[in-house]
């Protein structure tokens, strides 16, 4: 394992640990103004639906962190990039089989092509980018909403994921990612649009839904 990489990991359970914390605070929101939710006049029911489906959105993200820290023990950067193909979409199941939420992970640059925002995700995809333009903190922005789709009434909710700069190992600028992370994407993702970010942008999303 090379010094990088040794740092990577050390990043990696830092913002493990941070995630970690910050949900186990998710039970003291449910009184939370739902103008942060960006929905307006939700009854108490929806308000306490919402709260749980921050609580579960917030637990995927350091359980993925987890995996992704170990694969890099085993085999580097590169290795470790199979986690976000193949075990990232088992976590999602397995979780929304377990809270009873559908759960996925979707961009406006995907690298999965699974992962591509339907109409509803798109919006406010791209919302959070003009709320990050506008100077609002990425960790913190959401969106829930009750909609009602093909004649069923849905609670949907999104948080954002910004890049840390960890993150930017994979999904930065082409100075950014090695020759040897840039192969085992080209081999992987021949059609990836998932690179060129920068420090604090929104990457994409956790996307969670049920009926209600």
């Amino acid at each position: 394992m090379t010094f990088l990489e040794g740092g990577f990991i050390l990043a990696i359970r830092s913002i493990m640990m941070s995630t970690l914390m910050g949900a186990a605070l998710v039970a003291t929101l449910v009184t939370a103004s739902v103008t942060t939710l960006g929905t307006a006049a939700l009854a108490a029911d929806d308000t306490q639906t919402f709260a749980e489906a921050r609580k579960v959105a917030s637990a995927v993200p350091p359980k993925l962190l987890e995996v992704l820290a170990a694969e890099i023990d085993k085999g580097g950067l590169a290795h470790a990039i199979g986690v976000c193909r193949d075990k990232a979409p088992q976590m999602a199941k397995e979780a929304s089989e377990k809270s009873g939420w559908q759960i996925r992970r979707v961009s406006l640059k995907n690298r999965n092509p699974k992962a591509v925002p339907d109409s509803w995700e798109k919006a406010a995809l791209e919302d959070f980018d003009r709320r990050v333009a506008a100077g609002e903190n990425p960790a913190g922005i959401e969106k829930a909403e009750v909609v009602t789709e093909g004649g069923a009434k849905l609670a949907r909710y999104m948080k954002a994921l910004p890049t840390q700069d960890i993150c930017l190992n994979c999904h930065g600028k082409a100075e950014r990612v090695t020759p040897e992370v840039k192969a085992r994407l080209n081999e992987l993702y021949p059609d990836d649009k998932g690179t060129g970010y920068g420090l604090g942008q929104v990457r994409g999303a956790i996307t969670i839904k049920r009926p209600i």
